[in-house]
């Protein structure tokens, strides 16, 4: 492939961080890039705009990347991914059109962010911090910020005690928080490794001051929050999600958010970017981030530059870090 003839999307620069993350000057060079910073309206939007491209580099799961919409990409050769998996993506759709899938590593302590925050989620929701903020800048003091609770000697559930719940887990020891989990596989060797007990899913809702979830999503684990799951929570409690919008179902999380029975501290949607006009935006309850978890300056300083290298070797004729090494004929 002939590098001046080529066209390159990158995708999802939502926070306008992609040029400071890394050298563009080599790619630039070599083929016409364009860096998309907003979210495509719908498929058939996606699907116009990208037509005439030959790569296209993707930020996670921000856009979706379907059959029907992949199919529709004529020209499409090379599609890079960031992260290890990307559940939004039709991987064997593309390895149907012969287009290779690249993507990318992680590395340093950048695996630990989107703990970091549930953490801090945690933290802002049991002591009004967004309130407290928002009133020092509106002249105001004490007046309306919600009386807050310590967290010591409270008990914190964990959905999930994979990498990033053991990292939670652990914060919250440090806390004097009293941890217990649950998932489906989990075993009482990983809750001894950690220091958490691990518990049924009924006692977890229903013994939980505050419940943080840190699982995959899969057809397995979708909707694994129900509504009656969250009918068992204590009057007050707070429920934090950094992981996937729908592993909480979402009309039940409504239904006790607008009854006021417990507080939610979300950085993950089933549709994202967040609608305007989405009632969580309007509830009181409910502290809100824009799916920031792992969108950390470490992480796009080892995102962005793997992306590029990724489009120029497969402009070289030699890909790397191809996910379905099929498409090749020979193992990548």
């Amino acid at each position: 492939m002939s590098g001046n003839q080529s066209k390159v999307a990158v995708l999802d620069d939502w926070q306008g961080v992609a040029y400071q993350s890394a050298d563009w000057f080599e790619l630039e060079s070599r083929a016409d890039v364009t860096i998309f910073s907003e979210a495509f309206r719908d498929e058939d939007e996606a699907a116009a705009r990208l037509a005439e491209f030959d790569i296209v580099l993707s930020m996670r799961e921000r856009t979706p990347l379907p059959g029907s919409l992949i199919n529709r990409l004529p020209k499409l050769r090379m599609l890079g991914m960031t992260g290890a998996r990307n559940a939004s993506l039709d991987t064997p759709a593309c390895t149907a059109r012969g287009i290779v899938v690249c993507n990318t590593r992680g590395g340093g302590n950048t695996d630990s962010a989107t703990a970091e925050l549930a953490l801090g989620l945690l933290i802002a929701t049991a002591r009004g911090i967004p309130q407290g903020d928002l009133n020092m800048r509106r002249g105001r003091f004490q007046m309306g910020v919600p009386v807050g609770i310590g967290l010591a000697g409270k008990t914190i559930g964990i959905v999930g005690l994979g990498r990033l719940g053991g990292y939670m887990a652990q914060y919250c020891i440090a806390l004097r928080m009293n941890v217990i989990a649950w998932s489906q596989n989990l075993t009482e060797a990983r809750c001894k490794e950690i220091g958490a007990t691990l518990v049924t899913k009924d006692d977890l809702m229903h013994q939980s001051d505050a419940i943080s979830v840190h699982m995959v999503l899969s057809p397995r684990s979708r909707g694994l929050i129900g509504e009656a799951d969250i009918a068992k929570m204590k009057q007050g409690a707070i429920l934090i999600n950094t992981s996937r919008g729908p592993l909480i179902d979402e009309e039940a999380l409504l239904m006790a958010l607008h009854a006021g029975r417990i507080v939610a501290a979300l950085d993950v949607y089933d549709r994202e970017p967040l609608p305007e006009d989405h009632p969580f935006r309007r509830l009181p309850n409910t502290i809100l981030m824009p799916h920031m978890g792992y969108g950390v300056k470490e992480t796009w300083e080892g995102f962005y530059p793997q992306m590029i290298e990724n489009a120029l070797a497969f402009l070289d004729g030699t890909p790397i870090r191809v996910t379905n090494p099929e498409v090749l004929g020979t193992k990548a």
